[in-house]
């Protein structure tokens, strides 16, 4: 099962300042939604870890992420492969900067998830819902830590 997200918003810091907060993990990973932990592998990778619970299927899941495209201060992507209870998925995630006036940034993010296993099969309808709800959880938390 695949699920697409994106949108874009407004936060009155300087690009250079997004993009810090963005490629370190230390700093956005505790945004997402039923976070665990996160550790540094390398300056690129790290293992995050959250709880994760849609219908009757409950547990951690645990997935590897890796920042995969770097362009200072404009552009940031990161794709990760992991385990959820009940089955695997693979996500990439992009955003990208631009200056606008009153040293603001606006945020064009967009990001991929696939899921596959018996989760997808037993959520059914409710997988996407779900995904998309804990999306805009993140994207709340990280308009407000920028804000």
């Amino acid at each position: 099962m695949e699920i697409k997200f994106g949108d874009a918003f407004v936060v009155k810091k300087r690009p250079e300042e997004v993009y810090a907060f963005l490629v370190d993990p230390n700093r956005f990973c505790p945004l997402l939604p039923d976070y665990q932990s996160m550790e540094m592998r390398d300056g690129k990778n790290f293992l995050v870890k959250m709880s994760v619970g849609i219908s009757n299927i409950r547990g951690i899941a645990t997935v590897k992420m890796s920042l995969v495209e770097d362009e200072r201060p404009r552009h940031a992507a990161y794709e990760g492969k992991g385990d959820v209870p009940g089955g695997a998925a693979t996500l990439r995630a992009r955003f990208d900067l631009e200056e606008t006036p009153g040293n603001q940034t606006k945020v064009v993010w967009s990001g991929q998830a696939n899921v596959v296993g018996r989760i997808a099969s037993l959520a059914g309808g409710l997988l996407e819902p779900f995904a998309k709800k804990n999306v805009q959880k993140l994207i709340d938390g990280l308009q407000k830590a920028l804000g």
